[in-house]
């Protein structure tokens, strides 16, 4: 039948709404060889950071990092020693920390936050196995259900970053260990 003939009245009342289409997968590059991440949640306010463990295994999943053990500290401030005999297993290619540190109207929070992120890049150094913060310091936090569901939120979104900066730092360490291996760099 020539569409040309068709009544266009009898054309547009027939025409179906486009069924939303989810976004192709990205194929995320695969590894040479299996990684082990070491996941370190702190237990001050669970119901909030465990929203970045779960969207950071979700994400880890698509980009091939099957392998993600999950270890709890009290605070966020006991991470770093987690993280460090964690590295010197050498059973880690790389760790994981979330945390919440809030202000509870007094200064004590900032140091909390500081030495928790010196002591991580400290531990990151001195191994050579990438460690990845999302232990976030909000400006302001108040413990109302406006406040966690905004911070749950934002916890999911750091999840999945911090998944995406974990797996392409060890795409990019391989790439940077076999280059050095073969003398190239």
């Amino acid at each position: 039948m020539n569409q040309m003939l068709q009544d266009p009245q009898t054309e547009t009342s027939q025409a179906q709404p486009p069924v939303p289409v989810d976004p192709p997968a990205t194929e995320h590059p695969r590894f040479a060889k299996p990684q082990r991440v070491a996941f370190i949640q702190a237990c001050w306010h669970r119901d909030v950071v465990e929203e970045a463990r779960i969207a950071f295994v979700k994400e880890a999943e698509a980009r091939h990092l099957t392998h993600v053990d999950v270890f709890e500290v009290p605070g966020s401030f006991e991470i770093p020693l987690h993280a460090q005999i964690l590295a010197k297993t050498r059973r880690y290619t790389a760790i994981v920390a979330a945390g919440l540190v809030v202000d509870g109207g007094i200064y004590r929070h900032e140091f909390v936050a500081d030495t928790v992120i010196k002591a991580l890049m400290d531990v990151q150094l001195r191994t050579e196995v990438p460690v990845f913060s999302a232990v976030l310091t909000p400006q302001q936090f108040h413990e109302t259900e406006v406040h966690y569901d905004f911070f749950r939120r934002h916890f999911t979104i750091k999840g999945v970053e911090v998944a995406a900066a974990c797996a392409e730092t060890l795409h990019g360490l391989e790439r940077l260990r076999g280059q050095v291996a073969a003398g190239i760099v």
